[in-house]
């Protein structure tokens, strides 16, 4: 191995050196910790910590890092304390993520790191929506952002280097190619002969290193990282590396050849860089030993401190309390003249006093640019509001929603747009495991809003029509709202906005045009969880929500000599439990309506609360009407059919007879 120094001095080359060793002397640690039995897993990064601490010196302090779980060197580099890196590891209360996450499952934005979740790929999204929000600031910063070879197969790699590609974000993709993805080798995962080549197809600049050689690494990252702070652009990097254990420590090595491990154990980062060092004079074997003994004294130092911090205590209302980040809604009531609007047109006026209000706001979604979305909500913004803050995007519902993420880390807001509601399956991943759960894990927020254009009524068959909200209301940490009114659509949207927290925003396509009612024209807002009592009766309460709410309406009409509460909802999570349980304590019997097919719609979820709750107060069974169990068919004829519409009247009867 070949070292070039460049125009380092002596003191910087011995930098790199202690740089090095320090993660290695803590892995080592580790592996004894474990044959000790006492910690009970380790993914080791033995043989590749040139790639995270080269990387990361090359990287400005304030600049975000997304590492995955091999890279101990980020954390070192970037000057974590031992104790606390060890306090998360043990899930102890001073980790990160006080006993709720493993090992590098965290972020911090003291150290501007920002960890990965199990499933390989979606952090480089993250890094396009931090690198977005530098872009729009003027911000001369570079992210980088790591990943596996294995992770290079995945959607996310390619929709995140896709996005960063057409916005010209300066991120950095680097790739560790340690050679297998647990126990598949390289020649099973992909059949290009090197990594860095996938840039091509992207059209974005592709450089392959020797993940082994620190200085090699530091160099080109310094030099990667200087331009695009400059001249914004994505950058892929493959570093050559390999794993010198298991995947993780219990998954053993017996399907790796030895003439492999033969191979790179002469390609040691640190005893290569090590005897460079020796032999210009920069070391001597007595300063080894000196800087060895000094860093074992501190590592067992702060592990054993670690070891004695406290272990969380249980407090199941602390728990739920941080799913959330932290909220206090404060109601504004309406100002400006009210004007008669459609329900489309209400959540215009909504997006457009949310962009005024927040200048950090950014609108992201396929088409929602000059052509103003599918259905023409944002037409006319990009004149208003710039195509910096509103943005078309590629069809890719994963990156998005996780550059929306990445934007509320760096300190923005952000709107998505599903162009159907339908569509949010490719996107999935992101909301049920990264915006619901980060406030949760590292106590940073997701400021992000995902709008749902849903439901059926309109023929568009069964990828344009599901009502797909359980989906949602099943996740922790999602906060999920469904208006039936222009009124109610423009000020919980303005409160989904101002929320810090994930919002699943359903609306619904047959009411854009259909609807139309009385909307001021500035700001106001809807308290999230809140339901609203359209009517007062005695004999039945129907409790429903979206287009549900227009369906009961009309049968009530229609039937006036029945008696009815009826419940609009509003909001599906948080829901208003004390607002349905008045309602149904005064008719004695409830009967839930909703669009979604009836198995494990969310009407399940207000029947057993409801059984449970109030069943002293109540005179017949909580009764559901929901749509079929089928997917939604394309016909009017057989979609009207399928419609919990159909058969509402038939339920009330059997409700009220019983």
């Amino acid at each position: 191995m070949t070292f070039d120094r460049k125009d380092k001095s002596d003191s910087a080359l011995l930098n790199f050196y202690k740089r090095l060793l320090y993660p290695r002397m803590v892995e080592e640690k580790m592996l004894i910790l474990l044959r000790q039995g006492r910690i009970g897993k380790w993914f080791s990064g033995i043989g590749q910590e040139a790639i995270a601490v080269g990387s990361t010196m090359a990287m400005e302090a304030q600049e975000y890092i997304l590492p995955m779980h091999r890279n101990l060197g980020v954390f070192t580099t970037r000057d974590i304390p031992l104790r606390k890196l060890m306090a998360q590891w043990q899930g102890k209360i001073t980790g990160f993520t006080k006993g709720r996450d493993r090992s590098f499952h965290f972020g911090t934005q003291d150290y501007k790191i920002i960890g990965m979740i199990s499933h390989l790929g979606p952090q480089m999204a993250l890094a396009d929506g931090i690198a977005l929000a530098d872009l729009i600031e003027h911000k001369e910063k570079a992210t980088l952002v790591f990943t596996g070879e294995g992770a290079t197969s995945e959607g996310d790699f390619h929709e995140a280097l896709n996005v960063a590609a057409v916005w010209n974000l300066p991120v950095i993709f680097l790739i560790e190619n340690n050679g297998y993805g647990l126990s598949t080798p390289i020649n099973e995962q992909f059949k290009c002969k090197n990594l860095a080549d996938k840039a091509i197809g992207y059209g974005i600049e592709g450089i392959q290193v020797d993940g082994n050689n620190i200085l090699e690494v530091y160099d080109t990252l310094n030099s990667i990282a200087t331009s695009i702070r400059k001249y914004p652009r994505p950058v892929l990097i493959e570093c050559l590396t390999f794993r010198m254990r298991g995947h993780e420590e219990a998954s053993g090595t017996k399907y790796i050849p030895q003439e492999l491990f033969d191979k790179w154990a002469a390609k040691d980062p640190l005893k290569n860089f090590e005897q460079y060092l020796l032999e210009q004079n920069i070391l001597t074997e007595r300063l080894v030993q000196e800087i060895s003994a000094s860093f074992k004294t501190d590592i067992d130092q702060e592990i054993e401190i670690a070891f004695r911090d406290q272990e969380p205590t249980v407090d199941i209302q602390t728990e739920l309390d941080d799913m959330f980040s932290p909220y206090l809604f404060e109601a504004t009531e309406p100002t400006g003249s009210p004007r008669e609007i459609r329900y489309l047109d209400a959540i215009t006026d909504g997006l457009r006093t949310g962009m005024t209000k927040h200048e950090n706001l950014v609108l992201m979604g396929q088409d929602i640019a000059e052509y103003g979305g599918a259905f023409k909500i944002t037409d006319g913004f990009v004149k208003e509001f710039g195509k910096a803050r509103v943005r078309n995007t590629p069809i890719c519902e994963s990156a998005i929603v996780g550059a929306g993420l990445g934007l509320s880390i760096n300190g923005y807001k952000a709107v998505v747009e599903m162009q159907f509601a339908d569509f949010v399956t490719c996107g999935f991943n992101q909301i049920v495991n990264n915006l619901a759960k980060t406030h949760y894990r590292w106590g940073e927020k997701a400021d992000v809003v995902v709008r749902m254009p849903t439901g059926a009524g309109t023929g568009a068959d069964p990828f344009h029509s599901q009502s797909n909200e359980a989906w949602f209301t099943k996740t922790p940490g999602l906060k999920v709202v469904y208006p039936a009114f222009p009124y109610d659509a423009k000020g919980l949207l303005l409160s989904a906005i101002d929320d810090p927290n994930p919002v699943m925003y359903f609306e619904h396509k047959y009411l854009y045009r259909s609807l139309s009612g009385n909307v001021p024209s500035g700001y106001y807002n809807i308290e999230i969880g809140k339901a609203s009592i359209l009517k007062h009766g005695t004999q039945l309460t129907i409790i429903t929500y979206g287009l549900g709410v227009h369906w009961a309406l009309s049968y009530l009409d229609e039937n006036p000599e029945i008696s009815a509460t009826l419940v609009d909802l509003r909001s599906l999570q948080p829901w208003d439990k004390e607002t349905v349980a008045t309602a149904v304590k005064t008719t004695g019997r409830a009967l839930i309506l909703h669009e979604d097919t009836l198995t494990c719609g969310f009407g399940a979820e207000l029947a057993a609360w409801i059984s449970e709750h109030c069943f002293k107060y109540l005179d017949a069974p909580v009764m559901r009407c929901a749509s079929a169990d089928t997917a939604i068919p394309m016909s009017k004829t057989l979609e009207d059919s399928f419609l919990a519409k159909s058969s509402l009247p038939d339920t009330v009867k059997r409700l009220l007879a019983y």
